[in-house]
């Protein structure tokens, strides 16, 4: 079955006071959250904006896959890329509404900063304002929207866009060991923006993503096989890159990503993971002031083209200011 491209609109559809009290009053469980997640129609829509500076790619293409961890200093950020250059910025973590970065729609901010169209669709409804290390950051004691969620910019017009539902089962709304938050319930789950976008060698597949880092190994691995069979619906044939936190390694008293067995996963599925740098992604920032391992979170796979040149470019701005508790990984697509 094709996997059906996903209604695009210029602004997200707001959730009311009234629907956000159903949201506290609500039953924890995974029924409970399949309903509210069916009834929000921010949900189901991709938000596009912006403006590009090309009317297709060129080959090769600079990529920059980043999970911007709310996406506290958006200019700063985008400002931080300019030396790579990239016609594709993949990114996660990426606040709309929310007082921890000002209520800005960092997404845009970014994108008007870079010259670049975007999409941006939400991972999760916040309705509390976040956690103790970030809520001094807080100017005001409510979120206007209350969205996160992941993004992809793009120096040439999309094509087509879909937004493609990791799970829906409520890992951070419904009680279980470790993922939710009873003090701040959320609304969501896991997700990916597919992006199809003409090149100077005919249309190509970039997709940002987000996997679940309060699960197991198994988790991870069904995440990945959803999203690849989402990505084959959606894009059939074409050449395929994606980007972003996997969350490979989190949660296991290792913290070693060679135990993923979603590499090998999407490697039947005929993806390489050659465009990445070895080290680690992850590092303290303002907010994750003492994280608990280093651990490579971030990477690439592509399908149908090589990468080249991969690099970890450190979260640190010029003045030295942690702008993410994850590092922005780069790497140049060859064309096929």
């Amino acid at each position: 079955m094709t996997h059906q491209a996903t209604q695009l609109v210029d602004s997200l559809p707001r959730v009311s006071d009234e629907e956000r009290a159903t949201i506290v009053a609500s039953e924890r469980t995974e029924a409970a959250h399949r309903a509210l997640l069916e009834a929000m129609p921010a949900m189901h829509v991709l938000q596009v904006g912006g403006t590009g500076s090309r009317s297709h790619l060129r080959w090769p293409i600079p990529v920059v896959a980043w999970n911007l961890e709310r996406c506290l200093f958006p200019e700063v950020s985008a400002a931080h890329l300019g030396a790579l250059k990239p016609q594709v910025v993949l990114l996660s973590e990426m606040d709309k509404g929310m007082a921890r970065t000002k209520q800005r729609h960092t997404t845009a901010v970014m994108a008007d900063a870079l010259g670049m169209h975007f999409a941006y669709g939400v991972e999760f409804h916040e309705l509390g304002l976040g956690g103790a290390s970030e809520r001094h950051f807080c100017e005001d004691a409510f979120n206007a929207e209350g969205w996160h969620g992941n993004a992809i910019l793009s120096a040439a017009p999309f094509k087509a866009l879909s937004l493609i539902r990791l799970d829906d089962h409520g890992h951070w709304f419904v009680p279980r060991s470790g993922a939710s938050d009873p003090g701040q319930p959320r609304v969501g789950g896991r997700m990916a923006i597919a992006a199809i976008i003409e090149t100077d060698a005919g249309d190509a597949c970039f997709v940002t993503t987000h996997f679940e880092s309060a699960a197991d190994t198994v988790h991870r691995d069904q995440q990945m096989r959803v999203l690849l069979k989402a990505v084959d619906g959606f894009a059939p044939g074409l050449p395929v890159i994606i980007g972003g936190d996997l969350n490979t390694g989190n949660h296991l008293p290792e913290r070693d990503w060679r135990k993923e067995t979603l590499f090998e996963t999407a490697r039947d599925a005929g993806y390489h993971w050659r465009a990445n740098a070895e080290g680690p992604t992850t590092r303290p920032s303002l907010i994750t002031t003492s994280p608990s391992a280093k651990m490579k979170l971030d990477w690439f796979l592509a399908r149908g083209v090589d990468g080249v040149d991969p690099s970890i470019l450190p979260s640190v701005s010029g003045t030295g200011t942690p702008l993410s508790d994850h590092d922005a990984v780069s790497a140049t697509f060859h064309g096929p």
